[in-house]
């Protein structure tokens, strides 16, 4: 990555400028704020306990789908039904499902940054943290890397003796939560990051577990051990979790419950029992209370993720997680109306999301997420991996498909109606949200279940075609998830980031401020009007 970002620079500073010429952005990084105007807004109620929700990848779409397929599922159970040319037609009922979609004022912020219209998590969480532009890959740094951002948090801490709360579904040292801590050429200097997390003086991280807590020379003291020397308490259970009091000062809690890289598990593979990310923003809650204040931001990363491998119920299932999260702070802001601020936002869209697809023409069918039992990281680690090392037969993996996504085989019919409706030269759309794959999804199926079992994990690149297909997936997983999207009315356009805007919703004192379209970096002038941070 560093090289990367080194190279970037090397790019005609012409071709940088025109680039930024056309958004509008800075090419030093900084952001010129009309103060007269920030000061004309704020004046009312100032917030004492603010809460910052970012869903990493969440936009509108990924809102607008999971509110739809609530909606659906209500629909299904209560919904009055009439009858159009011969056909049972339920009448929807859309209400806004999500805590976050009811709050009072809407704003949206275009998130491009120094090198792309389609950015990454870095840079657009240093945009929110600290009002700056800067490169993908890189935090809290200017483009030339000689100047480093204060981010709010650091602020308040240091300004307003607040305490300040990290929390993420993944790892607590990933670019999102270390924009508000760490400045760093490279997002993905983990070490050098978790060095920063200590040196922050922060009050609660929790979450998932840090990367590379070790580093890469021999004489790198663990992470951890430099976090307990410091003062931290260091918890990795949830037992111990639990047991937190505000009377054990500054903690690091791990999630005990691990899944892939290392991070929180998707909400839809949670054991019973298992804390949730609302678990650990309630216990943030309780830590973080005082009279001074506290900034809490809470990052759903496995949001993006879920969107990075195109699982749409995955998606569904972590935004729901976050709409939970929120949920607490919302108990806290009916105790606190008039000091405290909820602002729920995204960082950026992953996945090029639409909610439609070719094949259902205008219907969706939402409740056939329903049927997908496991996330694509969980369905890998827990039966692909097996399916290599067994050389499983497909119809076995088909009967697993079946099981844990409600895919099933063809049957006769199915091919039947398929010959004729290609000897009419007029294929029928799958508009009856039926989960039998024809047979062209069958053999898409099969051939993706032929290129994993032959794949060895070690490739670095791959053809056109396989990538469009697969992305960087498991080809199995992936097609699965495609095909279940694809009969739902749901369809990925990428495996990266977008360049759409991303929401910002807000209730609380100051909430006026954030109506109408801007940029990211003006969500934290903003808050920093608001507060009287300097």
């Amino acid at each position: 990555m560093k090289k990367r970002i080194l190279s970037l620079i090397c790019v005609s500073l012409f071709a940088v400028s025109a680039c930024c010429g056309l958004a509008g952005c800075n090419v030093t990084g900084s952001t010129e704020v009309n103060a007269s105007e920030v000061t004309a807004t704020t004046t009312g109620k100032k917030p004492k306990y603010i809460f910052m929700f970012i869903g990493d990848g969440m936009s509108y779409p990924q809102i607008q789908l999971t509110n739809y397929f609530v909606s659906a599922n209500n629909n299904a159970d209560t919904s009055e039904k009439i009858t159009v040319d011969g056909e049972s037609k339920t009448i929807l009922d859309s209400k806004n499902n999500l805590s976050m979609m009811n709050f009072p004022v809407t704003g949206s912020a275009q998130t491009y940054d120094s090198t792309s219209f389609a950015p990454d998590s870095a840079s657009t969480a240093t945009s929110i943290a600290t009002g700056n532009k800067t490169w993908s890959g890189s935090i809290n740094v200017s483009e030339d890397f000689t100047q480093e951002y204060e981010t709010i948090a650091e602020k308040l801490k240091a300004q307003k003796d607040y305490k300040i709360g990290i929390i993420s579904s993944v790892n607590i040292n990933h670019a999102t939560p270390a924009a508000f801590y760490a400045h760093q050429e490279s997002r993905n200097n983990y070490y050098d990051i978790g060095l920063e997390m200590i040196e922050s003086g922060f009050d609660y991280f929790a979450g998932g577990a840090l990367l590379d807590p070790t580093g890469e020379n021999e004489d790198q003291k663990d992470i951890y051990t430099l976090a307990e020397e410091a003062g931290y308490k260091v918890v990795k259970t949830q037992a111990e979790a639990e047991a937190l009091t505000s009377e054990d000062g500054k903690v690091v809690v791990i999630d005990e419950h691990l899944a892939d890289s290392d991070a929180m598990s998707y909400d839809m593979d949670l054991k019973e029992g298992e804390w949730a990310l609302a678990d650990y923003v309630d216990k943030g809650i309780e830590m973080l209370d005082n009279e001074n204040g506290f900034f809490m931001m809470v990052e759903g990363g496995k949001i993006d993720w879920a969107c990075h491998a195109n699982d749409a119920a995955a998606t569904i299932s972590d935004t729901i997680a976050l709409d939970e999260a929120v949920d607490e702070a919302l108990e806290f802001y009916n105790e606190h109306p008039d000091e405290t601020l909820i602002i729920v936002t995204g960082d950026h869209e992953t996945g090029g999301l639409t909610i439609g697809y070719a094949g259902t023409d205008y219907d969706t069918f939402l409740t056939n997420f329903n049927n997908q039992k496991i996330s694509y990281a969980k369905f890998d680690s827990d039966y692909v991996e097996g399916y290599k090392a067994n050389s499983t037969d497909f119809d076995t993996v088909m009967e697993d498909i079946t099981e844990l996504f409600g895919l099933s085989v063809p049957t006769s019919d199915t091919v039947d109606m398929e010959q004729k409706d290609s000897a009419d030269n007029h294929p029928e759309s799958d508009d009856d949200g039926s989960l039998e794959l024809t047979q062209y999804e069958y053999n898409l199926l099969k051939e993706a279940y032929e290129t994993t079992m032959t794949r060895t994990g070690e490739e670095e690149e791959f053809a056109q075609d396989e990538y469009v297909k697969y992305g960087s997936y498991e080809p199995l997983t992936v097609t699965i998830t495609h095909i279940l999207n694809n009969k739902s009315g749901v369809n990925f356009g990428s495996y990266a980031h977008t360049g759409l805007p991303v929401e910002v919703l807000v209730q609380g004192a100051g909430q006026d401020n954030f109506e109408g379209y801007y940029d990211n970096t003006e969500i934290y002038d903003k808050l920093a009007a608001l507060t009287g941070v300097k």
